[in-house]
């Protein structure tokens, strides 16, 4: 498995310096979270957009994926949520990245007293996969796969199936959030097996607890990191750990840059001790 961390973990820093941490602490890659106030986001224009490639190229780092924020189970008109995922996918194709990274984001749940009903489970789950499958057609043009995180209204691997299996399309598939799954009662080999046949990739992390989760140097907390990549080596599975460090949240958590080489030691020792 190759490794990456988040620019979550280091909001606003210029992309040389994020570039120089990858290579210097033996990152593979990079997931970048695209949004207005960090370096790269949608309104970069072409010129931008190939300095940045350029110089992920020339330090031998890879661009795993840009982290988005579209919600395609969000209650409303379909249009702006599709044009909001072409506008990354498009991104992510001038930028040589292979996967965007979308959020459920449905309003299903119980209804507070004196407020209109919300979604259904079963209207997220249909909007959620109607928007998926017509965006995954644009995105084989372009070559990027599109992954449905496991976060907020959809944050089991059971939750993501019931969208990314209606879908069928190989340019939909799935983010595993470790944090998320575990937040939602699910063990690590039922979120394997749910999500094992649309995998993108994984993003590990680690918490104090359910009620406290600021992030902690991998390893410090509670969530299941060993179990995780002891189903994935088991099952064969190659592709991306990516270290979701949420400073951006989190502004009293230490920095991250003094955490990656600990982070890297400690991913590289589960993955042979998986091995």
């Amino acid at each position: 498995m190759k490794l990456a961390f988040s620019t979550l973990g280091v909001p606003g820093l210029p992309i040389s310096d994020v570039v120089r941490l990858a290579a210097s602490h033996g990152y593979h890659g990079v997931e970048l979270r695209t949004h207005p106030e960090e370096p790269v986001h949608t309104g970069l224009d072409l010129t931008a957009r190939a300095e940045v490639a350029a110089e992920f190229k020339t330090a031998g780092v890879e661009i795993l994926g840009l982290a988005g924020y579209a919600r395609v189970a969000a209650p409303g008109d379909d249009e702006p949520v599709l044009a909001e995922i072409r506008d990354l996918l498009l991104l992510a194709r001038d930028l040589g990245a292979p996967f965007i990274r979308v959020f459920p984001g449905g309003d299903s749940g119980p209804t507070p007293p004196g407020q209109d009903p919300g979604q259904s489970t079963e209207e997220a789950d249909a909007t959620a996969a109607r928007r998926l499958g017509t965006a995954a057609e644009y995105a084989a043009d372009l070559g990027v796969r599109i992954l449905l995180e496991t976060h907020d209204s959809h944050r089991t691997g059971a939750d993501a199936i019931r969208v990314l299996g209606p879908v069928g399309h190989r340019q939909a598939g799935a983010l595993w959030d470790v944090m998320h799954t575990w937040l939602g009662g699910e063990q690590p080999s039922a979120s394997f097996a749910a999500l094992s046949p649309f995998l993108g990739y994984v993003q590990v992390k680690d918490i104090a607890s359910a009620d406290d989760t600021t992030p902690l140097a991998l390893g410090a907390g509670v969530l299941p990191l060993t179990e995780c990549v002891d189903v994935l080596s088991r099952e064969g599975w190659d592709g991306w750990l990516c270290w979701e460090y949420e400073k951006r949240w989190y502004e009293s958590a230490a920095p991250l840059e003094g955490l990656l080489s600990a982070g890297h030691n400690y991913l590289s020792q589960l993955l042979n001790e998986a091995a």
